[in-house]
């Protein structure tokens, strides 16, 4: 493998921010900006680093309040914030035109950057992340009930999540048996060890509150998709505690341009079935390359 295909590991100082991030491909290609979701970090895509970046420059930060990343005592926590430092983080090292990865709480970040350079987004590579009411299933009341009257009573009535026990119900609860024994234990254990540092579960309950204005923003998004009409690839893990599977089938009304996979995976997909979702994100990114060359 030639140098600029592995990956560098880097941490830059962003407006006051220590954000963490990983690196790999040549700078000044196409850009693939992967997010990940909570309780995640970069280290999500460990394995799809190396195989995208011989098509791309492949930037995976740690989002504020996760991983690696330090962010100030007054930093905001909201996802337009996110949105700031990340964009920050491009301008820096010049990545102008990029794919975007939507994930779960790297949802709302990914289409803060949508709408705000709908002209610079070559594609959407959408994994298990939401961006229509047909994801939010009757679990997610409870959630709405918090949101519209955050005290600790209705937060108690949500089950319990910021804790060990919660994070690793993020990648192997809820699921077939047959998939448990396919997902390393060390991507719960590094999250939880993150988060358990001091302050981070604060830091987590008002980044779960902001959640709320992605959900209010979610008519931006589709005029986002019927006016731009970007090309996208959906890439679905079935068995998803979280979101719908009538999610995925939103995305496939809403965008023109899409191709669309189904897996028998788990929200967190890339932990099962990275090597497929390589395959399809390489020729996809190429696919929409050559498109573009020839028009």
């Amino acid at each position: 493998m030639q140098t600029i295909e592995k990956t560098r590991h880097h941490t830059a100082d962003v407006d006051g921010v220590h954000l963490f991030y990983r690196e790999a491909g040549q700078r000044g290609t196409p850009g693939l900006l992967l997010l990940h979701g909570q309780p995640c970090s970069s280290f999500y895509f460990r394995n799809v680093i190396g195989p995208l970046s011989k098509v791309a420059h492949i930037v995976a930060p740690d989002l504020p309040g996760f991983g690696f990343t330090e962010a100030p005592d007054d930093y905001p926590y909201t996802f337009d914030a996110m949105a700031e430092t990340i964009d920050t983080l491009m301008r820096e090292i010049g990545m102008d035109r990029f794919f975007l990865y939507v994930h779960d709480f790297g949802s709302p970040v990914a289409y803060a950057l949508a709408l705000k350079y709908p002209d610079r987004v070559l594609g959407l590579i959408i994994q298990n992340g939401n961006a229509h009411e047909e994801g939010l299933g009757t679990p997610w009341n409870l959630v709405r009930s918090y949101w519209a009257d955050p005290t600790p009573a209705n937060l108690a009535k949500i089950p319990e999540w910021l804790n060990f026990e919660g994070v690793k119900h993020t990648y192997v609860g809820d699921i077939p048996d047959q998939l448990v024994p396919l997902v390393a234990p060390e991507g719960w254990h590094l999250d939880w060890e993150r988060m358990s540092q001091p302050g981070r579960v604060e830091i987590q309950l008002r980044i779960f509150s902001d959640y709320s204005s992605h959900v209010a923003r979610f008519p931006e998004y589709a005029a986002f998709h019927r006016d731009h009409r970007p090309p996208a690839l959906l890439l679905w893990g079935r068995h998803d505690p979280y979101y719908e599977i009538e999610e995925a089938y939103a995305y496939a009304k809403d965008l023109d341009r899409i191709d669309v996979h189904i897996y028998d995976g788990t929200h967190l997909l890339l932990e099962t079935h990275y090597e497929e979702c390589a395959r399809m994100m390489r020729s996809f990114i190429v696919n929409v390359q050559c498109e573009k060359t020839e028009s």
